[in-house]
């Protein structure tokens, strides 16, 4: 497995896309809308930030009033996301998403539940 990104909950996508492009040097790769969210991905030379703006009610519009802006996710790239659920369903790791579903970017992700993995929600994706 590879580091993919890191997901970043946020009320203002563009304005801390801004803020990082300046602070990291780094540029848009991809802009989307997708389900309740706006969604920006600057490219880092060993990953992603994805910047998650909820346009609606949702995950992240939940998670923002829970927790406020932050880091939500870490991503982690697989090439084979079956094998990677099974792998985890295998150590006893409880998993969000038994099957993998589309994705930001048309990729196939999945979700393992934070109670399992140290606290940390974490995303496998397959490009």
């Amino acid at each position: 497995m590879r580091f993919d990104h890191a997901g970043v909950a946020t009320d203002d996508a563009e304005g801390l896309a801004f803020l990082y492009e300046d602070l990291f040097g780094c540029e848009i790769a991809h802009e989307e809308r997708f389900q309740e969210l706006k969604v920006i991905f600057l490219e880092l030379e060993n990953g992603y930030f994805e910047l998650l703006e909820p346009q609606d009610d949702g995950t992240i519009a939940r998670y923002l009033e829970r927790h406020g802006s932050g880091l939500h996710h870490i991503a982690l790239e697989t090439d084979d996301i079956e094998a990677a659920l099974e792998t985890a369903a295998d150590v006893d790791v409880e998993l969000i998403d038994e099957e993998p579903r589309r994705g930001a970017w048309g990729h196939g992700v999945a979700f393992l539940h934070p109670g399992s993995t140290g606290g940390m929600l974490i995303e496998f994706v397959e490009h």
